[in-house]
């Protein structure tokens, strides 16, 4: 990427003068952090340590005698693993200094499912199946295949070593296997804290910050500072990682986490994601007697809430915005859309056991833009987020006043997921683009800029802002308008109202479109789930559960004709997806008032 478009990247919306001179300084001091380290690459420095002033502790971790988790544990002990090959392309990544290697490539491979290995979170299952057992075969699988890693790995070099949240998340794995292992004959305390130490310097020397923005990056990059800082209380620099990590975490928590408990990225995969950061990273303070204030418990408590409002009847959640599946620290593989766990553990932490109890009502997040309308096992998501990151944009999607439905603890209507990200950029486009959204596509523009080339960049044309939330014991209703139309030869604004019918068990949905009486191209979207038996009406569709019965009609009042099924996908997890079909409603014309209405209806079907 050229320097111009690296500065239009990061300078992309409004950056103060100053901001952008302390970036500048930033930069020029990493680039001569950067030679340093590359001329030292190959320099193994001495294991520096100190005699601790206490021991570690970690809080309690569930390794009860699960026949699923000894079985997951036996297939661990007789792996082999090949660590820089992509196992989907085959492609093997090199050895080149971390800064020279290029992570975008165009051969399907994909640097995300390398790193997910690379985490090494099944040194944790490992772990806990010998907390059960006392079965030396675990620590001594844990040793043989660390030591294969770090062979296969040397310090700085590979794709294992370019990225710092990628470091600290091995790290922290690291050091709760570890520690699980304690008391072990087969564990080389020394080996570990010479990789602890390596660990720590380069995440200190390659901090994700920047003056303009930060992300769960820099924020995963100091949660790792804190927890080798606590966990390995040898090293000479454990004390000054400690401070600096969680000074800097709670910083970072002020700037991340909205008013209303949710996390700034527009994005309920990555919200996840930070709660269990802060969760774990604050029980391991606790534990270890490191205080914390009480507001910013309080913080991570309204981030439980959150996730507590936005989960559907069935427990599970909309992937609202980008998701890679990935968990801070995996004491159990999870999918991507299965956040209900958290609730469990912030129940024991807060002693509040109505986390564990389902939403009853409707809810409003007027920071994050998501509001839930809720009653009895009906429930709609209605979409006003902006692109994320105070506008600049990463992990949003092209998702403005879209919406998810659900009845009867059914999905009906939902947002696709993500897929993948760098390892197939035609897809990652298509599951972030407005088609791909229960929303409305005009003149076959995106409501945010989209770089083909650029998975990470969009833009923040649409600017959603809610203009009335209302609920009534009868009726709710929520009237919103987003701006990403304005900058068409000739501007509209797309405003959606959504009124529900709670008597009636329906919704109904005006699309208006404000501006001067041009022809247009219109495109209405309703992205279906998978699996569900379809068949179009005169004026709709009418989508059934199979299982069930149950059925949700999708019909126009306003509009002649039929619309047609387009098949697209749906992913619920990284790098999985599932055939599905939209069905869209197109026309040309004049701005026109739309509406819609849909509702729990009984009809027979066909699978398509």
């Amino acid at each position: 990427m050229g320097t111009l478009r690296k500065i239009k990247r990061a300078l992309r919306g409004e950056v103060k003068l100053t901001v952008a001179g302390l970036e500048a300084l930033r930069r020029t001091r990493a680039s001569l952090q950067q030679r340093k380290e590359r001329a030292n690459l190959d320099r193994e420095d001495p294991l520096n340590l100190r005699s601790p002033s206490r021991e570690a502790k970690l809080f309690p971790i569930n390794s009860q005698n699960d026949p699923e988790l000894l079985a997951r544990a036996d297939q661990l002990i007789h792996q082999t693993f090949d660590w820089n090959r992509d196992p989907q392309s085959g492609y093997v990544w090199t050895l080149d200094y971390h800064r020279d290697i290029s992570l975008q490539r165009s051969d399907g491979s994909d640097v995300r499912v390398v790193w997910e290995l690379n985490r090494l979170g099944h040194f944790i299952t490992l772990a806990r199946a010998y907390k059960v057992t006392k079965d030396e075969r675990y620590p001594t699988a844990f040793v043989e295949q660390l030591r294969s890693w770090r062979q296969q790995n040397p310090y700085g070099r590979g794709p294992n070593w370019t990225c710092a949240m990628e470091v600290a998340l091995r790290a922290i794995n690291l050091l709760v296997a570890s520690h699980l292992f304690r008391g072990s004959p087969q564990l080389d305390r020394q080996f570990l804290l010479r990789l602890f130490q390596q660990h720590g310097n380069y995440i200190r020397g390659n901090l994700e910050f920047s003056y303009i923005a930060t992300s769960n990056h820099y924020l995963s990059d100091v949660a790792g500072l804190l927890w080798l800082g606590v966990m390995a209380p040898e090293l000479r620099d454990a004390e000054s990682w400690c401070e600096f990590g969680l000074k800097e975490l709670l910083r970072e928590m002020d700037k991340q986490v909205l008013p209303d408990g949710a996390d700034f990225e527009s994005s309920t995969g990555y919200h996840r994601f930070a709660t269990e950061l802060f969760l774990y990273s604050f029980l391991l303070c606790r534990e270890n007697e490191i205080a914390i204030d009480r507001n910013y418990w309080d913080k991570l408590h309204a981030m439980l809430l959150y996730i507590r409002a936005y989960l559907r009847p069935d427990g599970f959640a909309p992937l609202i915005g980008d998701t890679d599946g990935g968990q801070f620290l995996p004491l159990q593989q999870r999918r991507a859309d299965d956040h209900r766990y958290l609730l469990e553990v912030g129940a024991e932490v807060f002693n509040d056991v109505t986390l564990r109890e389902p939403e009853a009502g409707s809810t409003a997040f007027p920071h994050a833009g998501m509001y839930v309308m809720r009653h009895d096992d009906l429930y709609l998501c209605f979409n006003a987020s902006d692109a994320g990151i105070n506008g600049r944009g990463s992990h949003g999607h092209n998702d403005a006043l879209s919406i998810e439905v659900s009845a009867g603890g059914r999905a009906f209507i939902v947002d696709p997921g993500t897929y993948k990200y760098t390892g197939d950029l035609p897809r990652r486009h298509d599951f972030r683009s407005t088609a791909y959204h229960s929303t409305v596509k005009i003149d076959g523009v995106e409501q945010n800029t989209i770089e083909r080339d650029m998975p990470f960049v969009i833009g923040n044309e649409a600017q959603p802002r809610v203009l009335l939330w209302e609920t009534e014991p009868q009726i709710e209703r929520i009237i919103a308008e987003h701006y990403g139309y304005q900058r068409l030869k000739h501007p509209l604004i797309h405003r959606r109202t959504v009124t529900f019918n709670k008597p009636e068990r329906s919704w109904s949905i005006e699309d208006e479109f404000l501006g001067d009486a041009f022809n247009h191209e219109f495109e209405v979207w309703f992205h279906l789930a998978p699996d569900l038996l379809l068949r179009i009406t005169d004026t709709g569709v009418e989508a059934r559960d199979p299982t069930s019965n149950l059925t949700l009609k999708i019909h126009s009042l306003s509009l002649s004709g039929s619309p047609v099924l387009e098949q697209q996908f749906t992913s619920r997890d990284y790098g999985e997806m599932s055939e599905s079909f939209s069905v869209c409603w197109r026309f040309s014309g004049p701005p026109r008032k739309l509406m819609w209405e849909i509702s729990r209806k009984g009809a027979k079907a066909q699978r398509i």
